[in-house]
């Protein structure tokens, strides 16, 4: 099973590690075919320990990797696990196609390690008109940035509040880079 794995708190300030070293710890685990795109914590890897499926399973191999890379690194990492047919799957749903992004704007999805409240209202708009909720599936919510002063939200505060704190958030046009990136690898 290939699984790419979103990491959050990887290559933020104070959290640096290169992705050879990343790589290095997937690797330590007995996780085959081990690749990474990109510095921001995405990495590809293989794996017969659990199949598409297999939810308990892909729970305890996301928490194992979370584990070591704690030891490893001295601080939580949360690790969202994913497969290509989700990610594909995913980009299918085409979350913003009714959005008319300006300069102002990004167009991100949230991947979450727990269940998104499926009565969730949406879309739903922070307290401080800096994001917006506007779809999700069970475990990836699409959300819509709005950049105040040139800069982005914080995911802290309205949106851990909402998705979990155990989230990592990737932009749709990099999250459709690392499907091809993946499905370039799988071939």
């Amino acid at each position: 099973m290939l699984y790419i794995a979103f990491l959050r708190g990887v290559n933020v300030p104070g959290r640096s590690v290169k992705m050879e070293r990343l790589r290095g710890l997937f690797t330590e685990m007995g996780l085959a075919s081990v690749r990474s795109y990109i510095q921001s914590g995405n990495v590809f890897f293989e794996t017969d320990e659990t199949d598409e499926t297999d939810e308990t399973g892909r729970a305890a191999l996301a928490t194992r990797i979370g584990d070591h890379l704690a030891d490893a690194l001295g601080y939580h990492v949360a690790v969202c696990l994913r497969t290509v047919p989700e990610l594909e799957a995913l980009i299918a749903l085409d979350p913003f196609k009714d959005v008319t992004v300006t300069a102002d704007m990004r167009c991100c999805v949230v991947f979450t390690t727990e269940r998104i409240d499926p009565d969730l209202a949406l879309p739903l708009l922070s307290p401080k008109k800096d994001m917006e909720i506007i779809g999700s599936t069970e475990h990836d919510a699409f959300v819509v940035w709005y950049l105040i002063n040139g800069k982005a939200p914080a995911a802290k505060g309205f949106q851990e509040a909402v998705l979990g704190r155990d989230a990592t958030t990737r932009f749709f046009h990099t999250v459709v880079k690392i499907l091809a990136a993946a499905e370039k690898g799988a071939a």
